[in-house]
């Protein structure tokens, strides 16, 4: 599985700075420790940070997806609606639906924003899933990182 396309919308991504940097030295230390399989998603997230705005933690918009939020995307083919926390690896727990950033879809939807649509390749076609809410995002409860 991977991300086919992302749309946006009209804006870009945003990453707070804290994030950026910690998420940055994880794709060093996993690509020289882990095997070759893991290495195109630990290029997708760089490439997803190298074009994303960081931004200081209080300056994140409240209706981001950063690390350790809790959001609820919807199947916009079936309606299906699921609620993830993106975590960083060593936290990852599908039965308490915390996913990985390294997972495709925790890469797609890092830095999006409510309203936003991810396109995603699966075996039988695309899976297309729009960000309906932000449950809990750390900085909008004032809880910064540094």
């Amino acid at each position: 599985m991977s991300i086919k396309n992302k749309s946006s919308g009209h804006h870009g991504i945003y990453i707070t700075e804290f994030d950026k940097k910690r998420l940055k030295g994880l794709i060093k230390f996993a690509a020289e420790r882990w095997d070759n399989k893991v290495l195109p998603y630990l290029e997708d997230l760089d490439g997803e940070l190298d074009r994303a705005e960081a931004v200081k933690p209080e300056e994140i918009p409240t209706d981001v997806i950063t690390m350790n939020s809790t959001f609820r995307l919807r199947d916009l083919d079936s309606g299906e609606e699921v609620v993830y926390t993106l975590v960083f690896p060593a936290e990852a727990d599908s039965k308490n639906r915390k996913i990985s950033v390294l997972a495709p879809i925790g890469t797609a939807v890092l830095g999006y924003r409510v309203g936003d649509t991810v396109e995603w390749e699966v075996p039988a076609g695309i899976k297309r899933l729009k960000v309906d809410e932000i449950v809990y995002q750390p900085e909008a409860s004032r809880e910064f990182h540094y």
